[in-house]
């Protein structure tokens, strides 16, 4: 059996047709024998990250083989992270809505940091310690750690590191090659270095929300995507590559400023560019193309259930109207040909969603791919865990977490035909390798770690308002 794998048995929940690879917790050393052939191996990479945007960049880097180490705080609980509170209680937890109180079976647990799912999906493949950097000591063997690390990542305001004392001028004398990312919302200087941004806002800043509202509407009614998290988890993984690469050339490491603002704007270029070309600024289209007719989302046969049509050209609405069965109302002399079909949407698309609701989206994919013609069904997270083509490839993973129970979690996102990766780990609980961290890498003796446990730098619990060593701040 290859390390790292073992056979579990499934809830009833879980059948074997979303069957999957199954997974479970391993010990540090047992997890570090499964990394021999990804590419990123003998790549430390410390991870000061919350939220999304972050995490998702060093979990990245963890599926090719990083170390990625995990710096935590007992005194510090790092809110819409590993949960939104520290302890809710079972009653506050099922009042929570959406994902907010989505533990399993909605019980928080012992332990609620570890069994939530804003941070298990993504904090899989790495490790985590715990230190106080507030105190001299727990300063002192931070740098240490980054003196035998490669990467520093962090994606908390501009003020955070500046606060801890920890920029990159003061990490670098550690660690001259060392490359550290900071990913602010705004960047590392200018009048919005100091502003904190989440996805919601940085999104309306960046002018996606008003592009995403709906046609003659407001932005009050654009719902949150949070696209901004996952565009930046992307590209700061990509930077970083690219720092490592340079170092492996040159020796240098380097500072990146990673303005997550600035990211996300260059998928919107051809609008940003209209205006100084031609003075126009352009509004929502909703789910309609600047080209393209039809093109939209139609209701179908079933409750609320959606499909998805785009028809690019006048050949593909030739065979858009053979798969419909060619009806009277395809032969309209306002359908003759795209700037007509363009000119006349709203008549088309009363047609067209006449004809869908009879049909369920799943057959309306079929027959119109069949055609050569874009379609598909709008998806629930349901319908992921049964879909034919995920199961074939093997996307959901059955992952075993020792307090989080087994589940099935998304998959690597790459499949590498010679350094193919898994969910060697499942997410890594709070503090589970400090004893990895300060007696194998900085080669504490069993006293001194006794003695920083008892300090509060070293546990696997955040401190409450009233224990020993907590910040009551």
């Amino acid at each position: 059996m290859a390390c790292g794998a073992m056979e579990v048995q499934l809830p009833s929940n879980l059948s074997t047709q979303s069957a999957i690879t199954q997974h479970s917790g391993l010990s540090t050393q047992h997890w570090r024998c499964s990394m021999s052939t990804l590419p990123l191996e003998g790549i430390r990479i410390l991870d000061f990250t919350v939220v999304w945007a972050g995490p998702f960049a060093t979990m990245l880097l963890a599926d090719f083989g990083a170390e990625v180490i995990r710096v935590e705080s007992l005194q510090y609980f790092p809110s819409v992270t590993r949960g939104l509170l520290p302890r809710p209680d079972a009653a506050l937890a099922r009042q929570l809505p959406g994902y907010a109180g989505a533990y399993p079976e909605h019980d928080p647990g012992p332990r609620p940091w570890n069994r939530h799912p804003m941070f298990n999906p993504h904090a899989r493949n790495k490790l985590s310690m715990t230190v106080d950097l507030s105190r001299p000591k727990g300063r002192e063997l931070f740098l240490k750690l980054v003196s035998l690390s490669d990467v520093l990542v962090e994606n908390h305001s501009a003020r955070f590191m500046e606060n801890l004392g920890l920029t990159y001028d003061v990490l670098s004398q550690s660690k001259p090659d060392l490359i550290m990312v900071s990913m602010p919302a705004f960047g590392m200087s200018g009048p919005y270095k100091y502003y904190q941004g989440f996805g919601i806002n940085v999104e309306s800043v960046c002018g996606l929300t008003w592009l995403r509202s709906y046609p003659n509407g407001d932005p009050t009614e654009t719902s949150s995507t949070l696209h901004m998290d996952a565009a930046s988890g992307a590209g700061t993984a990509f930077a970083i590559l690219a720092a490592l690469h340079y170092r492996q050339r040159t020796g240098k490491g380097q500072f990146i400023d990673f303005a997550q603002a600035e990211n996300l704007m260059q998928q919107i270029g051809e609008i940003l560019m209209d205006y100084p070309m031609n003075g126009r600024s352009q509004r929502s289209l909703g789910n309609r193309h600047p080209v393209m007719a039809p093109h939209g989302c139609y209701p179908c046969r079933g409750h609320d259930r959606w499909v998805i049509i785009a028809v690019a050209d006048d050949a593909e609405w030739e065979r858009f109207c053979q798969a419909v069965g060619n009806p009277p109302w395809v032969r309209d002399a306002r359908f003759a040909d795209s700037a007509s079909r363009y000119r006349h949407q709203d008549a088309l698309d009363a047609h067209i969603a006449a004809w869908t609701q009879q049909h369920h989206p799943w057959e309306i994919m079929e027959r119109l791919q069949g055609a050569g013609i874009a379609s598909g069904p709008v998806m629930r997270e349901t319908d992921l865990f049964t879909d034919p083509h995920l199961k074939a490839r093997d996307f959901f993973q059955i992952v075993t977490h020792p307090e989080a129970g087994t589940h099935p979690y998304p998959g690597i996102m790459w499949q590498m035909s010679k350094t193919p990766a898994t969910i060697r780990r499942p997410a890594v609980r709070l503090g589970e390798d400090n004893d990895y961290v300060y007696r194998e890498l900085l080669k504490l003796s069993a006293a001194e770690i006794a003695a920083l446990r008892a300090e509060g730098h070293i546990g696997m619990d955040f401190l409450g308002k009233d224990t020993p060593h907590a910040r009551n701040s």
